[in-house]
């Protein structure tokens, strides 16, 4: 089980219109968005990464309209480990297990899965707000990172599973958003 003083949420990528070109799309925005919210809710590390933002273009208003008091780490590597920045802001929270979200999942989300892995991380892919753009793609990465040692999760199921009890504020806002 996870539990939430352990466990962060990493966001790669999901900028401008390469955003609006993934496979299902209105599904992966609302997922994304369920997400950003219930990890705030939930009190989680949030580590936002942009991909060349200055050519991708900045987060969609999905996800950044409920990032505020956090800011995003630029890079231009597919995989969010190869910065330091981004190691540095997830060594400093503390964190074991890491949730990943985000696109696209057979380049960034799939090359820093398996470079967390490889740094000693518990990795989590919520398959339902991850995303390529043909669908096979994202199918064959989530493949590979499971083989690997990456757990898959779902959003419903993974903000429950760090909630464990039916009370609290943060209950009410999971409750909330997922209804």
């Amino acid at each position: 089980m996870l539990d939430r003083n352990k466990t962060a949420l990493v966001i790669v990528d999901v900028q401008g219109k390469l955003a609006t070109l993934m496979d299902d799309s209105h599904t992966l925005f609302h997922n994304l968005s369920v997400m950003t919210q219930g990890a705030t809710a939930l009190k989680l590390p949030i580590i936002w990464l942009e991909q060349l933002p200055d050519k991708l273009g900045s987060t969609i208003p999905q996800v950044a309209d409920h990032l505020s008091g956090h800011t995003p780490i630029a890079k231009n590597c597919f995989s969010g480990c190869q910065s330091a920045e981004f190691m540095d802001a997830l060594q400093s929270s503390g964190c074991e297990n890491v949730l990943l979200v985000g696109i696209e999942a057979h380049i960034c989300v799939y090359q820093t899965a398996m470079d967390l892995l490889d740094k000693g991380f518990h990795v989590e892919v919520i398959t339902d707000a991850v995303s390529s753009r043909i669908a096979n793609n994202k199918t064959v990465a989530l493949n590979r990172m499971q083989q690997a040692g990456v757990a898959l999760s779902c959003t419903e199921m993974v903000l429950f599973e760090l909630q464990q009890v039916a009370e609290g504020e943060s209950f009410k806002k999971i409750l909330s958003l997922i209804k």
